[in-house]
């Protein structure tokens, strides 16, 4: 896969709680339903990202990143659909209505970076979050995503 889109998404398990083994068993198909009560709820959800950045910067890989990720779902992206087949997906450890790290965004710019240097067909102007390419159906990173604060860091460090 030659990935030509990069999606931003926010992730807590259970939601608005961080830290712990949760995210790492959902990613790994290992998340025990009777782990806590919301997990009877996405019992079964078989979703994985390429990476996870957590709370206090850490970057954990799920998937390489040239290889298909079940991260976005049905989605589109200027009209072309299943953006799991030509996007990368990157998770941030977060929750509605709580402000991401600084760690996070110095990650993520790190991370975004390294990206475009990889893969020529990654650019600035392709950088959705999961709300985008999923409208009415996903609403992450959320408002408390800095989108602004991501575009200065990535253009201060450099990015074509």
């Amino acid at each position: 896969m030659s990935p030509e889109l990069l999606i931003v998404h926010g992730i807590s398990l259970p939601p608005g709680q961080f830290g712990g083994p949760w995210i790492d068993r959902l990613f790994t198909g290992q998340l025990p339903a009777d782990g806590h009560p919301y997990f009877k709820e996405i019992e079964g959800l078989r979703v994985s990202a390429h990476a996870l950045i957590r709370r206090d910067g850490e970057i954990v890989q799920y998937v390489p990143f040239g290889e298909r990720a079940w991260h976005a779902g049905k989605s589109e992206y200027r009209g072309r659909g299943v953006c799991n087949d030509f996007s990368i997906g990157v998770e941030l450890e977060g929750a509605e209505g709580i402000p991401y790290t600084d760690a996070q965004y110095n990650q993520l710019a790190v991370l975004t970076l390294a990206l475009f240097d990889a893969y020529a067909t990654l650019t600035p102007e392709h950088i959705a979050g999961h709300c985008d390419v999923a409208p009415g159906r996903k609403d992450d990173p959320w408002v408390s995503f800095d989108w602004p604060r991501y575009r200065r860091l990535l253009a201060a460090r450099g990015a074509p």
